[in-house]
């Protein structure tokens, strides 16, 4: 996880091939454990889940800390918490990545006032499952975001129904304000949930060997007159199981390859007990 590094001019960082998911406003953020100056006091802002990790991006420009990335694979005892009085939240604790420039674990709470936590902590827990197919036993040492920034093209956040239909869209806005993402030509320095794809073209030049491709595929997968029908021209293999529609009692691992969180359904009846 990294301090600062998922922000630009005032909305989120992506990297280059990464996809936002979900993003959701009026969530509060809260950090224990560690002294760093970034973490004191709870934060207000928005949420975002991306094929890659969750982002939380500061409402307000005096904040220290104006962004927080969590990569999935630094995710551990993650739990959905709903209290009788009070805003349900997401509570876990995250381990520092190797180059992140910060050292340690920290305890972190989400609460989302407006609603949504167990909508977003459900689909949060699904894209960890789903990335931990192709995490690495060691990954590389987190480089921030380098080069130019650009705003990113409609794809990188708006819904893709047919490709991720287990995330529940319609329990939060359709996407993002556009003049609120940017990206970066800068890969993921770590694994999302999908075998890597080549990153989308930059400011309208597409970059690499296969410059032609990406290009025609770009200007193929969108259209402004039908934004709910998208074309995805990055397919799942077809080994992998991607689910036509996310079952009501989803089994989730105790721990992925690297120790990530438990289950929403093995959180409820921890807490029933």
């Amino acid at each position: 996880m990294s301090i600062n590094t998922a922000h630009a001019q005032g909305g989120v960082l992506i990297f280059a091939g990464e996809r936002i998911l979900l993003y959701c406003d009026d969530v509060e953020m809260g950090f224990d454990g560690d002294h760093q100056p970034e973490f004191k006091g709870n934060k207000k802002g928005r949420l975002y889940l991306t094929t890659h990790r969750v982002i939380f991006n500061s409402s307000s420009s005096k904040e220290a800390m104006q962004s927080f990335s969590m990569p999935f694979y630094c995710m551990r005892g993650i739990e959905l918490e709903q209290p009788v009085f009070g805003a349900n939240y997401i509570k876990g604790k995250l381990v520092s990545e190797q180059g992140g420039k910060w050292q340690g674990v920290v305890k972190i709470k989400m609460w989302f006032t407006a609603g949504g936590a167990i909508e977003f902590g459900q689909a949060m827990l699904r894209a960890g499952q789903l990335a931990s197919r192709y995490q690495v036993q060691q990954p590389p040492p987190y480089t921030p975001p380098q080069g130019p920034v650009y705003q990113a093209p409609p794809p990188m956040y708006t819904p893709q129904y047919d490709n991720y239909n287990w995330v529940p869209f319609g329990a939060f806005p359709t996407a993002p304000p556009a003049q609120q993402v940017y990206m970066t030509e800068s890969p993921p320095p770590y694994s999302g949930i999908e075998p890597t794809a080549p990153p989308p073209p930059m400011n309208g030049h597409p970059q690499g060997a296969d410059a032609k491709a990406r290009e025609a595929a770009s200007s193929a997968y969108y259209s402004p007159s039908a934004p709910h029908n998208v074309y995805m021209p990055q397919q799942a293999p077809n080994n992998v199981y991607m689910p036509q529609q996310a079952p009501n009692n989803v089994y989730m691992p105790q721990q992925f390859p690297s120790g990530a969180p438990p289950s929403y359904s093995d959180a409820v009846n921890k807490k029933n007990q």
